[in-house]
């Protein structure tokens, strides 16, 4: 009897019905993963000077192929997620893609085989992140608890020797340091947890990391930064493999990041942020490039602030950690543009906007670069008048 079950449970492992999940696409990117693993594909790579494309090329055909598994295990074990008012979507879905995104992005970085310490810093912490994300996925858990976690990740990034400097380093007691260390502290914490309100429209998280890695990336290895580059590619390559299973126009989603996926990769961008240097001739232009590839987060954090007080529906620090609502940015696109998918376009719109004012305020004067700015805040009250159009 023992054995006929074994050979029943056997039979099913192998049938063609228990590998309908594995698609031509996903064994096209298992075997990719398999030849870039192999040394002397590697080896080619990094002697043709590619480091850059092979980082990229793993964490796409990664992630690729591991979306569509956590698809099925997040079905499997029930760890979906399901439709409430407050919620968009209209059906489970499962919400575990965060962990083929990481799996991707890490895969990529530990087979590029240069590891310096501010980057297993960035990976470490990123890892907790990841941890506490997922398990706030199955089992929800306190935002307080969230933020301790977020603040250790950042801790640790920081005590690698990442901290902005847009505070003189010298003065009496050590000001300058110390108001270096709470302004990365905010930005990181900050950044992570302004990313994560923005994962509430299929594909928008994910399309939003490509854009902001692309244009850190680029400035990256136009100054000599290889390490940041490579953590810029390894973000674009996780979530260019998982966003087709997130984004699939009309048709509702696969597969969501989750909170472990959407803080994993705020943070990871967030550190980068401070890793790179964005001008060596201003400080105040290095630290206004960040500001501008990450204006839409910085934007929107800052209007639900202040609306949130102001109509008094949070009173408190504990109130705001866990309020939610459909006040975000991409909410209010969606009611004045009547569509989620146009919702979305012009976010990724008002992106690549911001980073190309960026990437030209690097090289801008002082009276260029004001212009600039100014144009980044018009650009900024447009959206802001449509907004307000559309709630009328």
């Amino acid at each position: 009897m023992a054995t006929r079950v074994i050979e029943n449970d056997l039979s099913m492992a192998v049938s063609p019905r228990s590998w309908r999940w594995l698609t031509p696409a996903m064994a096209v990117a298992l075997i990719g993963v398999l030849a870039l693993a192999l040394p002397a594909v590697r080896d080619q790579f990094q002697l043709e000077g590619l480091r850059w494309l092979y980082v990229l090329l793993f964490a796409f055909l990664g992630s690729c192929a591991l979306t569509p598994v956590m698809v099925q295990i997040s079905h499997h074990w029930n760890l979906v997620d399901i439709p409430t008012e407050r919620k968009i979507h209209v059906q489970p879905t499962p919400r575990l893609g965060g962990v083929a995104v990481y799996a991707g992005f890490v895969g990529s970085v530990l087979m590029n085989s240069i590891l310096p310490d501010w980057m297993t810093a960035i990976v470490l912490a990123g890892s907790l992140l990841l941890l506490v994300g997922v398990i706030d996925d199955i089992r929800e858990l306190p935002a307080s608890l969230k933020l301790v976690a977020q603040l250790v990740a950042a801790g640790i990034v920081i005590a690698s020797g990442k901290v902005l400097t847009l505070f003189p380093a010298g003065g009496a007691g050590g000001i300058g340091e110390a108001a270096n260390v709470l302004l990365t502290l905010l930005w990181i914490v900050g950044i992570t947890n302004a990313f994560n309100f923005f994962d509430g429209m299929d594909g928008l998280a994910t399309g939003l990391a490509i854009l902001m890695a692309g244009f850190m990336g680029m400035v990256a290895f136009e100054t000599n930064q290889p390490g940041v580059g490579w953590l810029a590619m390894a973000v674009i390559g996780a979530c260019a493999g998982f966003f087709p299973y997130n984004f699939r126009g009309a048709r509702p989603a696969k597969i969501f990041l989750g909170d472990g996926g959407s803080t994993f990769l705020g943070f990871t961008l967030a550190c980068l942020a401070v890793k790179g240097n964005w001008a060596n001739h201003s400080p105040i232009v290095s630290f206004s490039n960040p500001l501008l590839i990450f204006g839409v987060l910085i934007y929107d954090m800052i209007h639900i602030t202040v609306e949130r007080v102001v109509t008094g529906k949070v009173q408190s620090v504990k109130e705001w950690l866990d309020y939610v609502g459909k006040d975000h940015l991409h909410h209010r696109l969606e009611r004045a543009l009547g569509s989620r998918q146009a919702s979305v376009a012009m976010i990724f719109l008002l992106t690549i906007c911001l980073g190309l004012s960026a990437m030209a305020l690097r090289h801008a004067g002082l009276q260029e670069a004001v212009l600039l700015l100014v144009q980044a805040g018009l650009i900024v009250a447009m959206i802001t008048l449509l907004e307000i159009s559309g709630r009328r």
